[in-house]
């Protein structure tokens, strides 16, 4: 008989549209080490601090679900940082693409490193995973430092990775404006999302206060108090400048 494998989980969600293709079930993890500013779920940041579920028990609780998936959805595992779960990760998606789900990890990459233990786990992981979700916060290292407390040369490494082993990835951007919404940095961005060779989707984010009431529940000051939701007209610009329109591999 084999020990079941625990995951920390803050919470699942039964039916997610925006989350990767079709209808989906998402895990969102507890846990992650960045702190950006425009978080809207800070109740996931404590490492360890989450309800401990098996995969057995995870998957079991998805495939209830899964008549309503049609042919695109499946299961998507966000957070936190699903990364730091690395053998919660492994075994759920094994498991998984076994039942014949489609599998998507959505990322913001910063565990990511190429040296071991963990290079070799990412690559066990990336033989079940079907999609990344992989949200770039900022192109600028020290500008990354501002808006989510650490570096980016790491998160920029792992994309580069990505593109030597064409694993398909969605770049998901917040737009914030005075942290992201410069065009300077938009170009720099998309100049850097050119060189990979696996993008099939760029969406651009708008900045939200939505999760507001999560800070002041948890008595955390709000670090972007003031500053509003983007306009329609710079979304546009950076839907523009990013030329989302060209990453159409999402829709094959």
């Amino acid at each position: 008989m084999t020990q079941a494998v625990i995951g920390s989980i803050h919470s699942t969600e039964n039916f997610g549209t925006v989350d990767g293709p079709g209808v989906r079930f998402i895990v969102f993890t507890q846990g992650c080490r960045m702190r950006c500013q425009f978080c809207h779920n800070p109740d996931t940041w404590k490492i360890g601090g989450g309800k401990e579920r098996s995969t057995d028990d995870i998957l079991a609780e998805a495939l209830r679900y899964k008549t309503y998936w049609g042919k695109d959805g499946g299961i998507t595992v966000s957070g936190g940082e699903p990364l730091l779960q690395m053998e919660f990760l492994i075994d759920l998606f094994k498991k998984a693409k076994a039942a014949g789900v489609h599998t998507t990890l959505d990322s913001c990459g910063k565990p990511f490193t190429r040296e071991e233990p963990f290079f070799s786990q990412f690559e066990e992981l990336m033989k079940y995973t079907d999609l990344i979700l992989f949200d770039i916060k900022h192109i600028d290292d020290e500008q990354h430092k501002v808006l989510t407390s650490l570096g980016n040369s790491n998160i920029l490494e792992m994309a580069k990775y990505l593109s030597e082993i064409n694993q398909p990835v969605w770049i998901r951007h917040v737009l914030v404006p005075q942290r992201t919404d410069y065009d300077e940095y938009l170009i720099r961005l998309s100049d850097f999302i050119k060189t990979l060779s696996n993008v099939q989707k760029v969406e651009v984010l708008p900045y939200h206060t939505m999760g507001l009431y999560k800070y002041q529940e948890l008595g955390i000051p709000y670090p972007l108090e003031g500053i509003e939701t983007p306009t329609t007209e710079r979304v546009e610009n950076a839907k523009k400048i990013l030329q989302t329109a060209d990453y159409t591999g999402y829709l094959n």
